[in-house]
């Protein structure tokens, strides 16, 4: 009988989760004002593409995933916990295009504020809630379980949720989910002129609403400056840098023929109050484009005033910014206050010894991922109504809209 080599036992002794592993109520730690998740084993899944075909599994991690050390991949792989359609192979290994990599680790993800998720309106089809800034809606890069949806899940029991809209990770307010795939399939068919009057507010309707445009959406903002008091309204292109993370507006010369390669925005503000230093805005979104208040504010010269990405023009690319998470996992293909202490005072406050240490863990045995700062804070911008024929939904304002 073949006997079974250290790195084959390990695998088999360590639990590892997937995506079918629901969040529950005893995964979240709360420290210092934060809501950690207690890491976990997890398995990240991805398939060989063109561009990686020919290359060894170790430097293909190396030069893609660049968040650990290039021993650390020479380990992980002898140790099994990088495969290759679920076999373990050798340092020296070619990956063929298309073949299934999986990438077994031990996961941190980042920590969030620790406020809860408020519901605030359940129906069979349709769920409103306040989300909180710095919580992502869904999981996506290294969030999971510190997502609206997997609090949601966790705290409050309900499960399956789709979004049918999104909110910045670092914006709060009101998020509308639908409650059943097959409604949720219906936000992403092509919209219709469609009025509710006289309709039940389902999902299906109001997601022809929304594609409609007969969704009217509201935030407020606190913004830098005294704002003007008329109405201001901006018609300018927004143009979306994915690799720097950052949007910027395009005006049209009309000197030169050269299309601009932006997408039309239109953003319409209202200033309600101001103190002199700073101004509270009513802001209505007339398209939706990324970062599109946030940018079309920086344009009036009127930056939201704690929105360190915008308040200038001459904000260091992410590409050239120390990272803020751990962005050594493989992406997942199942899932397409403010704080005055200094970072390395973050990082020991962030020790914890309720969950098991992983030696070959490159973030054990801190609690938030290596590269975390810990100094972020949600911005000065909340969704609090969406609103169509018949019916609106609101949330509360918060604290910071009071001057």
């Amino acid at each position: 009988m073949k006997r079974k080599s250290e790195s084959e036992s390990e695998m088999e002794n360590i639990v590892y989760q997937t995506p079918a592993n629901p969040p529950e109520r005893q995964d979240y730690i709360f420290l210092n004002g934060k809501r950690h998740v207690r890491p976990y084993h997890f398995e990240f899944i991805a398939y060989v593409k063109n561009r990686w075909a020919g290359k060894t599994i170790v430097d293909l991690f190396a030069e893609e995933f660049k968040g650990r050390p290039y021993e650390y991949y020479v380990s992980a792989v002898k140790s099994g916990r990088i495969q290759v359609d679920g076999q373990l192979v050798e340092i020296s290994y070619v990956v063929q295009n298309s073949q299934k990599i999986s990438h077994f680790l031990h996961r941190h993800e980042p920590p969030v504020m620790e406020w809860g998720v408020t519901v605030l309106h359940k129906e069979d089809d349709v769920l409103t809630v306040c989300k909180p800034a710095s919580v992502p809606v869904h999981p996506c890069g290294q969030y999971r379980k510190n997502t609206v949806v997997g609090i949601l899940q966790a705290e409050h029991g309900l499960a399956p949720l789709f979004p049918v809209h999104r909110l910045d990770r670092l914006v709060s307010g009101l998020l509308i989910l639908a409650r059943s795939s097959t409604r949720a399939d219906l936000f992403r068919q092509q919209g219709i002129t469609y009025l509710c009057i006289n309709h039940p507010l389902d999902a299906k309707n109001l997601a022809r609403l929304i594609e409609a445009g007969l969704v009217q959406k509201q935030y407020i903002a606190k913004v830098a400056g005294v704002f003007p008091e008329e109405e201001q309204i901006i018609n300018a292109n927004i143009n979306y840098n994915a690799r720097e993370g950052r949007s910027s507006v395009e005006v049209r010369d009309f000197l030169s023929e050269k299309p601009l390669k932006g997408k039309s925005a239109c953003t319409k503000f209202t200033r309600i109050s101001t103190n002199g230093t700073h101004s509270i805005v009513l802001c209505k979104p007339v398209t939706g484009r990324t970062h599109q208040i946030r940018v079309h504010l920086q344009y009036t010269g009127h930056p939201i005033a704690n929105d360190t990405l915008y308040l200038s023009e001459d904000v260091a690319p992410r590409s050239t910014q120390r990272i803020d998470v751990d962005k050594a996992g493989l992406v997942d293909t199942q899932i397409s206050s403010s704080s005055n202490k200094s970072s390395d005072e973050v990082e020991d406050s962030s020790s914890y010894d309720d969950f098991s240490i992983d030696p070959m863990c490159t973030n054990c045995p801190n609690l938030a991922p290596k590269g975390y700062d810990g100094h972020e804070e949600g911005l000065w911008l909340h969704c609090f109504r969406y609103s169509g024929p018949e019916w609106d939904f609101e949330c509360p304002y918060p604290d910071w809209v009071s001057l």
